[in-house]
């Protein structure tokens, strides 16, 4: 087995970095009591300045001020840490979040699909900075050895052959141990992680507690202590705080962005695709310190669709006319109908332009842009009369092997434009191409039409499809134009 290691050790504030719409400016973490408020974490532009983790805020402000702050939450780290291991799923069924700040998996029966280490980790290397996190990678043939050698850097790699040898040379406090068993092993002169494993194990374990032992042998693959695996919800729930009231929807774009993206990080790692999500936009409180009710933007889909650009371009259109009833504080989206994902099917010589969209992408951007009731289908109706042979049905028109009326009529010559009513045909006949082709019925609802169809060429060179009354010789009224 191989085991790879994504450490993320600036997660609490890659969580708000990367929905913050200027990363670039100081900005700080904070927590505890209200009387000890110290710095959890800072970005790198308030580093800059002087401040550092652990410092109280007292202490910030005395050195500098004008840096923004922004409260601390836990909450919000774990679920970040839950999307991307349901996005490390995709790669592995071995998924694990016990390590802390990290997730490891299995990625030794993934090389046929992925390629060796070197592609594997580049590849989730362009995926994380996409997503917006930082990290450090390593792998080795077990999950505790691939922890280990994170702390080290970036995109090691180590054998059974070498892990040992590697191992050895690894400074104690990089190791995992417990600090307090660092400190004690360091006092006896210990240095290296070689040395460490040199030492017989009777005194060792009575010293520092049979833990150690068990630790030290997970590393060297000599044990294997139990691992708790991921596993994917059936839902995706997730939601971005504002920070100060939003009242125009281009504003609520950014955050937009960044939740379908996320959106579409689950769905890859499940292999799914979503049929209809929900845009929830949180209020601000009444002055009368009454809440008022979330807008619901559902956004629904005829088709499932898990590319991010796509369900962005979806959510936007929809948004984009919605109407606020108050201002914004936060953002919200649910995603509960979670289909299978069936790719299109593409040639291996495919014509189409790298620009063009495909039917059903264009379709849904459609649908967005101008209304579900604007954007439908046409599906055959078995009428004979032209302005009834056909019906509107919400996305493509049904297919079926069974003949009717209308499909045999279709074999003759059509056009492509009918006009909502029949009107006089002013233009000068040219020639007559074909006719009449004589169409009787409606009898039975009181709509009888009797009517001789002509395919005639008008004097500017235009093909049209014009009647009159059957047996008559009146003056011919266009029913539609042909391309």
């Amino acid at each position: 087995m191989r085991w790879a290691c994504l450490l993320l050790p600036q997660m609490a504030m890659d969580v708000v970095l990367r929905n913050h719409p200027h990363p670039e400016r100081p900005l700080v973490l904070v927590d505890g009591p209200h009387a000890r408020r110290r710095l959890h974490a800072v970005n790198a532009a308030a580093r800059a300045l002087g401040l550092k983790p652990g410092m109280s805020l007292i202490a910030a402000h005395a050195i500098v001020d004008g840096f923004q702050m922004v409260e601390h939450d836990p909450q919000a780290v774990e679920h970040a840490r839950s999307l991307l291991a349901a996005w490390a799923y995709r790669y592995s069924s071995q998924v694990s979040t016990q390590f802390a700040h990290a997730i490891v998996l299995e990625i030794g029966r993934s090389r046929k699909l992925f390629g060796l280490w070197p592609q594997l980790h580049k590849r989730l290397g362009e995926e994380l900075r996409e997503l917006g996190f930082r990290y450090r990678m390593a792998a080795a043939p077990n999950p505790y050895a691939a922890r280990a050698l994170t702390n080290l850097a970036d995109g090691l790699f180590f054998d059974d052959d070498m892990l040992l040898s590697a191992l050895g040379k690894m400074p104690i406090e990089r190791c995992g141990l417990d600090a307090d068993v660092v400190q004690a092993l360091q006092r006896m002169g210990l240095r290296k992680l070689g040395a460490v494993f040199a030492l017989p194990r009777a005194p060792l374990a009575r010293r520092f507690g049979q833990d150690v032992l068990t630790r030290l042998d997970a590393l060297r693959g000599e044990a294997s202590p139990p691992m708790t695996y991921f596993q994917p919800a059936d839902f995706f729930d997730a939601r971005i705080e504002l920070g100060h009231e939003v009242e125009s929807s281009l504003a609520l774009l950014f955050p937009l962005r960044r939740l379908t993206a996320d959106l579409s990080a689950y769905l890859s790692g499940r292999d799914g695709g979503v049929a209809r999500f929900k845009l929830l936009l949180e209020h601000e409180h009444h002055s009368h310190r009454e809440r008022i009710a979330d807008s619901e933007i559902a956004v629904g889909l005829l088709a499932p669709e898990r590319e991010a650009a796509m369900l962005f371009e979806l959510a936007r259109g929809r948004l984009q006319h919605a109407q606020l009833p108050a201002p914004v504080i936060g953002l919200r989206l649910l995603a509960e109908e979670l289909p299978p994902f069936v790719p299109a099917r593409r040639d291996l010589f495919d014509p189409r332009p790298q620009q063009a969209l495909p039917w059903a992408q264009l379709r849904e951007r459609l649908r967005a842009r101008l209304g579900d009731e604007d954007v439908h289908g046409l599906a055959l109706h078995p009428d004979h009369r032209p302005e009834r042979a056909w019906r509107r049905v919400v996305g493509d028109a049904p297919r079926s092997n069974k003949p009717t009326a209308p499909a045999v009529a279709a074999e003759a010559t059509r056009p492509g434009w009918l006009l909502a009513a029949p009107e006089p045909l002013r233009e000068p006949i040219a020639r007559i191409l074909a006719g009449p082709e004589r169409i009787e019925s409606g009898w039975w609802d009181q709509d009888d039409v009797r009517r001789d169809y002509y395919l005639v060429e008008t004097a500017r060179g235009q093909r049209a499809w014009a009647y009159r009354d059957a047996g008559g010789d009146g003056p011919l009224m266009l029913h539609g134009w042909f391309a």
